[in-house]
Order: structure tokens, then C-alpha cells, then sequence
């Protein structure tokens, strides 16, 4: 190594009462390198974030900076060393000023002189090419703009280091694509940055290295161009994979699925959400599934079925019997889970137990007042702990302290508890490791073969292609094809999402 590390983390070990969370753990970053740090959930990556940005405290191993050691014992001290986070949610101030939010916090003497913010601030903003204005309203821009000026506040308080923990999840491609003008742009003038993500694809497309993760210990750092797509998968999981795409098994594959009758149907069915009126069935279990854009309406048509967006018009049906859904305790009442797309809001409830959080929705059912005894609310919670092999230290953990793979299979948990026939998966694998994403697809189609119908939506195509057997596009909002068989195809899906025929 002649060149020095601009950051070097060495032996680092951290334990959380029960878990071992990182063990002997060392990570280098030299200055002018986009660095990704990779791992399934539960590897260990949000907590060396956290001891490298003082939210945690590490019970040994040492830091160095430019080849100095330094203590960092809160986020104060790791802003003053020069290490800046944007995380994936937001933590500015949607109400105020872009200018303001990129001073806030800051001295005042600027903060008091307007003129002088807003100079500082468009300058900034002009030489990172960033397409927005300093006196606008943070919260007019959209998600990645808002982001970009994030980086930009930490860039502007002299940061040598920054970490970008899952900053593309919320985007679409060609906001991603800004991301990474700017990434490189930063990477030019000589910042360290440590790339969180679960995408391979863009690890591939901006990284330079590759640090890995499992367990909670160091697999290894590789240059981006050692380390095929395929290798890197296996490394994360900690064993050889067969390509993933053989998750439909021969018995399992869409021809030879019993599907039985149509179970649900809904017929010009919109919402005030702005879905034109659709129509739609499924089978007794069949995998479907909605694809499109980001943005085309894929969520808002699941919202409208299960009675969490209010609906304008349309009817609907169970096994041929019409039936009413104008909120959810309608449609679980008439056997149908919905896992949403944003687990943080309407999914988990941080505060309480993996167990209250697995009977939360029979509990619904059932009727508050008619509380489950502990004895059986432990039963629940240990069959599922088990069944979807969730990684947690007890039923009584609290559900915040887990992976976010782990919180989503609590969510699962909670509603193949309530035995819907019909459910819901909206982007049920969004944000979480490879492995906990195959775990989750091979379910899938398992409570198909039970005679389960489930609709997958996933904004990744192929693994849409991997579970269902029937695929419903969507373009701005409205239904633009179905397509099933060997039409079942990347180039077919994104030929209608493009609106003309596909040349095959």
C-alpha cells in the first residue's frame, strides 16, 4: 500500500446484547474512490455507518483519518472531521428554503444575511450542476433533487468523506443518473465516498471497489473489475448460488400451476388517486402481477383493491358474489392481505414487539377487545419466526432493531397469520438482500401450489418474471396491456410500457 487510506477503519468490533454485530471488521477508502459497501441485511453495514458517524460508540479497533487516529464519539465529532451522511430518508426541512437548508445549523453570521446565503447557495448549486434555486421551497423539488441538495450541504461543510446510505431507492433512472453526474463529479475533487445500495446494477455502473460484508464480518475488498456480478452475489450470501432464475422449479412453472376459478374480480374499478377505471381478475392460485414505471399506478391500483385508497367507481366480486370494500377492515374481512409499499409508514410500528407486530392484523380482525393470550400470541409469533426464518435475539425484540429484510418478513408474517386467499405483495422485496429476496419469491410460489393467489409487484422486472405467471402493464396511470406465456418477456414488458409493438 504506498498510497495512505484517506479513512481506515481496523479491528473494529461492536455487540448489541445477543448480536455480534461487527467482529474484527477493517474497511479503507482512499481519497477519489466510490467505494460500495455490500452485504445481505444484518451483515453489518448500518452499524459500521453508525461507529464511523459517532451514533455508535465501538467496543474496540481504531480509526484513522489521513493517517491520523481519531476518536469519534458523536455525529458532532465525525461533521467536524469532515464525515457527512445523506441518508435515504430526507432529514431536511421540507418548509424552508433550499439556501436555508443547505446554512442551517451553521454560522450565523450567514445564516443572518440573506443575500449572501442565497449567493453562497446558487454558486454551490451551479458548480454541482444541480437543477435547482436557492430561494425555492426544498419541499417543490422532487425526492432527488431534495437528496442532491443534501450532498451538496455536506460537500459544502468541507466533507472528505461521504457516505450515501441507499440514496437511489426512491428515484427513477434518469434522477439516478443525475445522482451519479454528481457522484463523479465529487469523486474528481478528491471526496471519499461509501455507497450503500442494494442495487447491483449500479455498483457496477459507479463504483470503483467493493467492500463485502457477511455476518457481521469482513469477506473481502475487491476492484470492481475482479469481481463478476454472479461472484459478488455469492460472496454476500456465503454460498455457491445456481443462477437465481431457477427459483420456478420444473413442478412450479406457470403451464403446470393448478389455477383454479377466478376468486376476485373488480370491473371499472378507480380511485381518487387518479387510476382511470380498470378491470382485473385473478385465479385461485395464480402469481399476477402489476409492472410499469415508477409513478404508472402500480400501487395505487392494489390501494383501490384493498379499500386503502377511496374508490370513485367500479364494482367487485368474490367467487362471484359482489362485494363491498370502502376501507380495509372490508377486504380483510373478505380474505384479502395487503403488504404496502412503504413499510416505514404503514407498515411496522417500531416501538412494539416482532410478536405484537406479527398478531397486529388478527388482532384487527378478532376485535381489540378480545385480546389473544400470551401463550397463544407466542405460539404465532414463534411459527412464523420459524417458518420464514426470521433473525431476531426474541419474539420481544423490539421490530426497529431488526434488518430491514427482517421487518419485512415480520409484515409477511402478519399476513399469512390472518389465512387471507388473496394476497397483496407491494414491492415486498424493496431495500433488502438478495438472499431474504429469493426467500421471499420461493414463498411466493409455494402459497401458489397451496392454492393461494398473491399479486407481486416489483420494480424489478425480472424477478416479476421469475414469480408470475400473468403481468399487467401500466402506463401513466392506466391499464395498457396483459401479458402472459412467452410474451413473459424483459423486451415485450418494456415495448408496452413504451407504447408500441415490440420488434422481436
Amino acid at each position: 500500500m504506498g498510497n495512505q487510506a484517506l479513512l481506515s477503519l481496523k479491528g473494529i468490533y461492536k455487540g448489541f446484547p445477543g448480536v455480534k454485530a461487527l467482529q474484527n471488521v477493517d474497511f479503507q477508502l482512499q481519497s477519489g474512490e466510490i467505494h460500495a459497501l455490500m452485504g445481505e441485511n444484518g451483515a453489518g453495514k448500518s452499524t459500521l455507518i453508525k461507529v464511523l458517524t459517532g451514533v455508535y460508540t465501538k467496543d474496540e479497533g481504531e480509526i484513522f483519518l489521513e493517517g491520523q487516529e481519531v476518536s469519534i464519539r458523536s455525529p458532532q465529532d465525525a461533521q467536524h472531521l469532515g464525515i457527512s451522511t445523506v441518508y435515504q430518508e430526507i432529514t431536511l426541512c421540507p418548509n424552508l428554503s433550499v439556501a436555508e437548508n443547505m446554512y442551517i445549523g451553521r454560522s450565523d453570521d450567514v445564516l443572518q444575511n440573506w443575500k449572501k446565503m442565497n449567493e453562497g447557495a446558487t454558486k454551490m448549486l451551479e458548480s454541482l450542476d444541480i437543477p435547482a434555486k436557492a430561494t425555492q421551497q426544498l419541499g417543490s423539488c422532487s425526492i432527488a433533487v431534495q437528496q442532491m441538495v443534501a450532498i451538496a450541504r455536506a460537500v459544502d461543510m468541507d466533507c472528505k468523506v461521504l457516505i450515501l446510505d441507499e440514496p437511489t431507492s426512491s428515484l427513477d433512472d434518469q434522477e439516478v443518473q443525475k445522482l451519479f453526474k454528481l457522484m463523479k463529479e465529487l469523486r474528481g475533487r478528491g471526496v471519499g465516498i461509501i455507497f450503500v445500495t442494494h442495487f447491483l446494477d449500479q455498483v457496477y455502473e459507479v463504483c470503483d471497489k467493493i467492500t463485502v460484508l457477511r455476518d457481521g464480518k469482513l469477506v473481502g475488498e475487491y476492484e470492481i473489475k475482479e469481481l463478476p456480478r454472479l461472484q459478488l452475489v455469492s460472496k454476500m450470501l456465503g454460498k455457491e448460488l445456481d443462477d437465481l432464475s431457477d427459483i420456478k422449479s420444473a413442478d412450479t412453472s406457470g403451464e403446470t400451476a393448478k389455477q383454479g376459478e377466478v376468486l376476485f374480480e373488480a370491473e371499472g374499478l378507480s380511485s381518487t388517486e387518479g387510476i382511470k377505471p380498470f378491470d382485473f381478475y385473478i385465479r385461485k392460485g395464480e402469481v399476477n402481477g402489476f409492472t410499469g414505471l415508477l409513478g404508472s399506478g402500480r400501487s395505487e391500483c392494489v390501494r383501490a383493491i384493498f379499500g386503502a385508497d377511496r374508490v370513485v367507481s367500479g364494482s367487485m366480486k368474490k367467487n362471484g358474489k359482489t362485494i363491498k370494500i370502502s376501507k380495509p377492515i372490508d377486504a380483510m374481512k373478505n380474505g384479502i392481505g395487503y403488504l404496502p409499499e412503504d413499510r416505514k409508514i404503514d407498515g411496522i410500528i417500531g416501538d412494539l414487539s416482532v410478536r405484537e407486530n406479527i398478531i397486529l392484523a388478527l388482532q384487527v380482525m378478532k376485535g381489540f377487545f378480545k385480546p389473544f393470550t400470551k401463550a397463544q400470541a407466542n405460539a404465532f409469533a414463534d411459527e412464523y419466526i420459524k417458518t420464514l426464518s426470521i433473525k431476531t435475539a426474541s419474539a420481544d425484540t423490539p421490530i426497529k432493531s431488526l434488518s430491514g429484510g427482517n421487518q419485512q418478513k415480520c409484515i409477511l408474517a402478519r399476513w399469512l397469520l390472518t389465512h387471507p386467499d388473496y394476497l397483496i405483495l407491494d414491492e415486498p422485496t424493496r431495500g433488502i438482500d438478495v438472499g431474504t429476496k429469493v426467500d421471499i419469491q420461493k414463498l411466493v410460489l409455494k402459497l401458489a401450489s397451496e392454492g393461494m393467489s398473491v399479486t407481486f409487484i416489483s420494480s424489478e422486472t425480472d424477478e416479476m418474471l421469475r414469480t408470475c405467471s400473468r403481468m399487467i402493464v401500466m402506463r401513466d396511470r392506466k391499464v395498457v396491456g396483459e401479458l402472459t406465456g412467452e410474451d413473459l418477456t424483459q423486451n415485450k414488458i418494456m415495448s408496452t410500457i413504451a407504447g408500441g409493438e415490440a420488434k422481436s
